[in-house]
């Protein structure tokens, strides 16, 4: 993963201002919900995946050099996990998300054990 978690570069699709939210995100072994946002800042790029009743409705961050390719006919994400990797991923709190290096740390633990 040459550009690190925090970016697109190895994602096949990707392009600069495209809205994808609302996208289907699909991971390696199954649907996991849908894009509710997501940043493109450069070293700093991630996807709010709301993943609905599927656990529960919970939100996640998945940070963007998780993304395998985008196809924009189809409106999806292929995330290169799994959906129990992203079960047990944190889960986007915005009180903590505000404190962007602490939520980051948090989120960066996680998916550096993984990707």
């Amino acid at each position: 993963m040459a550009g690190g978690i925090w970016d697109y570069e190895n994602a096949t699709g990707y392009a600069t201002g495209v809205d994808l939210t609302g996208y289907r995100v699909e991971a390696t072994d199954g649907r996991v919900g849908k894009v509710d946002a997501h940043s493109e800042e450069v070293g700093d790029a991630y996807l709010v995946v709301d993943t609905g009743l599927w656990i529960f409705g919970r939100t996640v961050i998945v940070p963007a050099g998780t993304v395998n390719r985008i196809d924009h006919e189809d409106k999806s994400v292929w995330l290169d996990l799994t959906t129990e990797q992203i079960k047990a991923s944190p889960e986007f709190d915005s009180a903590t998300h505000e404190d962007a290096d602490g939520h980051r740390r948090i989120v960066a633990s996680y998916y550096q054990g993984i990707v």
